[in-house]
């Protein structure tokens, strides 16, 4: 499930910034990272599943390795967790009604935190 419009899509911010944004908001930087991309989760855990909310970006100046990199961000999306393969993001997946709902108000929260930074 991809968050269109969230306006996250048309932000550019530095790497310290973001990391404290998403530190505040309770998304953590994930596993998948390289020297270009950052992705921020937050986690669902509910007796249907593991849910994923995913905040990603890629460097458009600097390194992430370095710490010192300039990120676009990208669409939020969410995926659900399936032991042993790992997370899925079809469309054919369900969303619990009230995770897609906090997630919804996690980006706003980050997206209105970011804007008040620039």
């Amino acid at each position: 499930m991809v968050f269109e419009n969230s306006t996250l899509e048309t932000m550019v911010v530095s790497q310290d910034i973001l990391q404290d944004v998403m530190n505040k908001n309770g998304l953590v930087l994930g596993g998948s990272w390289d020297y270009e991309r950052m992705t921020f989760d937050y986690k669902y855990e509910l007796p249907e599943g593991i849910y994923y909310l995913r905040i990603p970006g890629y460097a458009i100046e600097g390194d992430v390795g370095a710490k010192n990199a300039i990120l676009q961000l990208m669409d939020p999306y969410m995926g659900k967790h399936y032991y042993p393969t790992g997370l899925e993001y079809g469309s054919d997946e369900h969303f619990p009604e009230r995770i897609v709902n906090h997630a919804v108000q996690k980006i706003r929260a980050v997206a209105q935190d970011l804007k008040a930074i620039a």
